[in-house]
């Protein structure tokens, strides 16, 4: 049984966060009770006496029929206040305006989560409106503009082997690849995603770095169609002004509580 700083982990306790976050990646496809037990290797009888507690907590919820289940409004919740009692994302949240007021485009705050990136806020685009929000999804770090910013402050010695999962054609699946387009990403200061997440779709990350390594980036998403030579110098000059701001704010440390 693993240990963490020397004290054993509770079983159920792991048990019931593995359900979570097992419901929780599934997004709007509910899993059924065998699916559960089968996934995590648990007893079906198992299984069932912990999706009816939390259901009763309001952490899994089930349908009608009570033969579906799906992540539970407690959930909601808990994300809610934790991204309202982050002191970061309180001071960023202006400068993503302000990105979005200048630019018109889609401005994202993202913090690295061991291999992926989970975004913290967005502003969308002045040019459509997205009917389901971000905030609050993971991607992993290879794959995005946030990501690469992030993944680029580290030693590629911290890079998974791979083979990595691809989102389109242009997504990096290789380590070598990888590595190569980050060292273009500390030489320049900031990452390009090339519809390597999103098909259609260019981004320009920042990585933030009041932390050291950078915990956070932020990122600015605009459709190719709109991409031209000068639209892109003026996005990078934007959203590097942006970052300087957010850093003369937050300084390094950031007044924050250091959380493992």
């Amino acid at each position: 049984m693993p240990e963490t700083g020397g004290v054993r982990e509770v079983k159920s306790a792991a048990r019931t966060m593995e359900v979570l976050e097992l419901l929780a990646a599934r997004g709007d496809r509910p899993a059924r009770l065998q699916e559960l037990a089968d996934t995590l290797k648990v007893p079906r009888s198992s299984m069932y006496a912990l999706l009816q507690t939390l259901i009763a907590r309001g952490w899994v919820r089930t349908d009608v029929t009570g033969s579906l289940y799906g992540i539970g409004i407690r959930a909601l919740l808990t994300g809610t206040s934790y991204l309202d009692s982050d002191p970061r994302v309180r001071a960023v949240r202006p400068y993503l305006d302000e990105a979005s007021d200048a630019l018109g485009e889609t401005i994202h705050l993202g913090r690295l989560d061991g291999h992926d990136v989970a975004y913290l806020a967005t502003r969308e685009s002045h040019e459509y409106l997205r009917t389901i929000s971000r905030v609050g999804r993971r991607l992993p770090a290879h794959v995005g503009a946030l990501g690469k910013a992030l993944l680029a402050e580290r030693p590629d010695e911290e890079l998974p082997e791979g083979p990595y999962e691809a989102a389109t054609p242009n997504t990096h699946t290789s380590r070598e690849s990888l590595a190569a387009d980050l060292a273009g990403v500390r030489e320049r200061g900031y990452s390009v995603d090339r519809e390597e997440g999103v098909p259609g779709i260019v981004g320009f990350g920042f990585a933030l770095r009041y932390a050291s390594p950078a915990q956070d980036a932020i990122s600015c998403s605009v459709p190719v169609a709109r991409l031209t030579p000068e639209r892109e110098e003026r996005i990078v000059a934007v959203m590097r002004e942006i970052r300087t701001k957010v850093e003369t704010t937050i300084p390094a440390g950031g007044g924050a509580v250091h959380w493992r």
